[in-house]
């Protein structure tokens, strides 16, 4: 479906936001796009992909490109580009946003801070045993961000028996590859997701 823009027109003053990925959709074009003009910012968003990610994370330094969105398969490969790593993303060695503080990178990773903030706003006690379904990205994030806010019991349920155990050893959790008991769980897998080949499973 085509989407109108409230924006005019553009300027010198025009700030460029980006992302790089493998696989670059217009979903978070339109998103961010359709929130600037919702906010008056006056910023511009655009999905790009590479074969050259030194120069690209280069071209963001040098053109002033405010931030840039990271996907897949570069979060870890940026890493040695950027020059300033945050707690979220040196947790699980992986970056999602880099922000141009006047040429100087920043690297972070949201979904490490996300799930952080929500644990903190929670009423959960660090007591409660958890488990998290799932050995991706995601799920890499989400147990990082448990553990760093002190949930210590803890297991990861993932039929992958490469991927389930190195993670859970990386954070000191148990791998289960099949359904746990636990007081808190974490589903990080494509189940019940809409749209996805399990939206309607539990």
């Amino acid at each position: 479906m085509a989407t109108t823009s409230s924006r005019s027109f553009l300027d010198r003053d025009t700030q460029l936001c980006m992302s790089l990925s493998g696989r670059p959709s217009n979903i978070g074009t339109r998103f961010h796009n359709y929130l600037y003009d919702e906010l008056g910012l006056n910023f511009v968003y655009k999905a790009f992909t590479t074969t050259d990610l030194a120069a690209a994370v280069g071209g963001v330094r040098a053109l002033g490109i405010r931030g840039c969105a990271v996907s897949m398969p570069f979060k870890e490969d940026v890493i040695e580009l950027v020059d300033v790593m945050h707690e979220s993303a040196s947790a699980i060695a992986s970056v999602n946003t880099i922000v141009n503080e006047a040429g100087v990178l920043h690297a972070y990773n949201t979904d490490y801070q996300a799930v952080a903030d929500l644990l903190a706003s929670s009423e959960f006690s660090t007591d409660c045993s958890v488990a998290v379904t799932g050995s991706g990205g995601m799920a890499k994030a989400v147990v990082a961000a448990l553990r760093d806010s002190g949930f210590t019991r803890g297991t990861v349920v993932a039929r992958n028996t490469s991927t389930g155990p190195a993670l859970a050893e990386a954070y000191g959790y148990g791998w289960s590859a099949e359904s746990v008991g636990a007081d808190l769980l974490v589903n990080v897998t494509p189940v019940g997701m809409a749209g996805g080949p399990a939206a309607d499973s539990t």
